[in-house]
């Protein structure tokens, strides 16, 4: 058990070193203008402070340009007039526009910052949680490490009948629900792609409830925690820990800073406050003890000599007084402030004991406010994406935990080649070694039928339904027919293929591992064009592809749509999804294409058209990618350029 402790700590701290490596790599090495095109960084921003928000201040940065970034809400962000490594001002981005970024501070920035750049920053705060975790691991989360290390005989342990609380739930939801309400250890629930995860949690977290039970439900993204809040909120005594402004701006009366402003006790702290900012106020009158005046004496000293109106080592009287009531003061202000924070702890203690339900990110869990708090039942959403270090530190707080995901899509993203171990999560490992705790969700509410015949049979073994109310859904429903073979509302799924294609191939940039593909980015363009021309929306299309290159290429073309990554795209959802694989050599090499959940993901984010990008050349080197282009050829729209 020990051993394994220390090589978890060991991976997250080489992962740790390498994210910072990373950041502090390029903004040494790179200009502002590359690291802009990367989406890492905005540059040429004017500021404009719009307000206090739950005593943060919120600057807005603006310019004309639009801004095309990856920077999302939530992210941690550094402030600059050009020289990140030399600033001091972070902040967390709370509202983006096309043209600005809202983000908040806990300090005003100072006058004379003009021209500013802002660059998405790796804090080091969620390691540093993981490793404090994982070295005073309770016995909650040492019983987990147990299910991996020991062979431990886990007992089927039935089902609980339950009555639904008023959403319909098919068979294997309610089978999900309970199987995960009468199991006394771990249950597993396999969330596949638009098979309603979240509906699911939702009605288990509100059975439990019901039994009198205390919840602590966490997620790896403030993203995900936000939706399980939006599923329950209004049903549920609930609070939501973390920063408030990483959570979405209408859930902010969810939030524990929120809710501490609000509390009955909340006029006390007011005055408090006021208090401490006219001591504070009233300090910046007098001289602070700095070394130049001091001159060795310690603070009784002074105060010794004040009283008794001397002067002392060269320094004049009056300054020894003002030295003294600066001390005065300030010890005035170190009282007030543990009064506030022993009163800010006391109201904050009552509002989760109050709570049916305690809200945050895996990370956030370790919040000293929640110290000495057990939970019945602890449930994490979106396992799949979180290593072991991160949902060790929200298992650590009850006997009991649910855990959702899909082990066949996205793995956390892991940076480091020391800390790939870090890829394979608790979610993956149980389930391999206890299949009889957990349950397949199979009905699927998102997509055509059709678009989900290849990845059903490739990567669930066949297991998935498609629900009636959309097996048969196409843009005809929007009235988009169509005016060739590709755009036809009928041909739900289409290979482009550009194996005779002489421009066909991959290309690379000097200073960069990432791959581009002129021509299919070309292809795209005018695709997008196209279904934009029938009357399609712009936020129904959607455009997925592997590179961060061939995402900065596409993006240029100014098409006002959607254009990222697949990691971007994980857990959402699209009308039209267009893919470009970008691989095309004459070496067969796909890179991380073979990477194949990276391909259930991009295949399984459209409703109503999917439409991939490739040369089949390349891309058939590859069973998989072979088995796919077949799959179009004989039962969908397959078209060679």
């Amino acid at each position: 058990m020990q051993k394994h402790i220390e090589e978890l700590i060991k991976l997250v701290e080489e992962e740790r070193k390498e994210e910072i490596n990373k950041m502090m790599w390029e903004i040494k090495n790179l200009s502002g203008e590359q690291r802009e095109r990367k989406g890492r960084a905005i540059l040429n921003l004017t500021p404009r402070a719009i307000g206090e928000e739950l005593g943060m201040y919120l600057i807005k940065f603006g310019r004309k340009k639009v801004i095309e970034t990856e920077i999302g809400i939530g992210d941690e962000v550094i402030i600059s007039k050009g020289n990140p490594l030399k600033s001091d001002f972070h902040g967390v981005v709370i509202e983006k526009g096309s043209r600005y970024i809202v983000v908040s501070v806990d300090k005003l920035l100072p006058r004379d910052f003009k021209n500013i750049r802002i660059d998405l920053y790796a804090s080091d705060v969620t390691y540093k949680r993981q490793i404090d975790n994982l070295k005073n691991l309770s016995e909650s989360g040492k019983k987990v490490l147990k299910y991996l290390l020991e062979d431990e005989i886990l007992k089927e342990e039935g089902e609980e009948q339950f009555k639904p609380s008023g959403v319909k739930l098919n068979k294997s939801q309610i089978k999900a629900v309970s199987k995960s309400l009468s199991s006394t250890t771990f249950f597993l629930i396999h969330g596949p792609f638009g098979t309603g995860k979240t509906t699911t949690l939702s009605e288990y977290i509100l059975q439990e409830i019901r039994k009198g039970k205390k919840i602590l439900v966490t997620a790896d993204s403030n993203m995900a925690v936000d939706n399980l809040i939006e599923k329950l909120g209004n049903q549920v005594l609930h609070v939501r820990i973390g920063h408030p402004s990483r959570v979405s701006s209408h859930l902010i009366e969810s939030t524990l800073a929120y809710k501490i402003e609000n509390h009955e006790k909340s006029n006390i702290l007011k005055s408090l406050k006021e208090e401490f900012k006219k001591l504070i106020d009233e300090r910046e009158k007098f001289q602070k003890p700095i070394p130049k005046w001091k001159r060795g004496l310690s603070e009784e000293q002074i105060l010794k000599l004040a009283k008794e109106n001397k002067s002392t080592r060269g320094i004049p009287s009056k300054i020894i007084k003002d030295m003294a009531n600066w001390i005065i003061l300030n010890r005035k202000i170190s009282d007030l402030k543990e009064k506030m924070r022993e009163l800010e702890i006391e109201i904050a203690k009552n509002i989760i004991e109050n709570s049916n339900v305690v809200f945050s990110t895996n990370s956030s869990a370790f919040s000293e406010i929640l110290d000495g708090f057990i939970f019945d039942v602890v449930v994490v959403d979106e396992a799949t994406q979180a290593t072991i270090p991160s949902v060790l530190i929200p298992l650590s707080k009850a006997k009991k935990f649910v855990l959702a995901g899909d082990h066949k899509q996205l793995p956390p993203t892991v940076l480091s080649e020391k800390a790939k171990k870090l890829s394979i999560t608790l979610f993956e490992r149980l389930i391999e070694k206890y299949p009889h705790k957990s349950e397949i969700l199979n009905i699927q509410y998102r997509m055509n039928k059709r678009l989900m015949e290849f990845p059903n049979r490739e990567f669930y073994n066949g297991k998935l339904i498609s629900a009636s109310s959309n097996s048969n859904i196409t843009l005809k429903d929007f009235g988009i027919v169509g005016k060739d073979k590709i755009t036809d509302s009928d041909n739900v799924l289409v290979f482009v293929d550009t194996m005779r294609k002489e421009n066909k191939f991959e290309s690379k940039k000097k200073d960069s591992t990432s791959y581009f593909n002129k021509l299919e980015a070309e292809i795209v363009r005018d695709l997008v064009d196209s279904f934009l021309n029938l009357g399609v929306k712009n936020k129904w299309i959607g455009v997925i592809t592997p590179y961060d290159d061939q995402v900065d290429l596409i993006r240029s073309f100014e098409l006002n749509i959607e254009v990222n990554t697949v990691d971007g795209f994980q857990g959402r959802e699209k009308e039209i999804i267009i893919i470009s694989f970008v691989r095309s050599n004459e070496k067969g090499e796909l890179g991380f294409l073979t990477d194949l959940r990276r391909l259930n993901v991009s295949l399984t984010r459209a409703k109503r058209k999917l439409i991939c990008v490739g040369d089949s050349l390349t891309l058939k080197e590859h069973p998989v990618y072979r088995r796919f282009i077949e799959h179009v050829k004989n039962n969908e729209t397959y078209i060679i350029l």
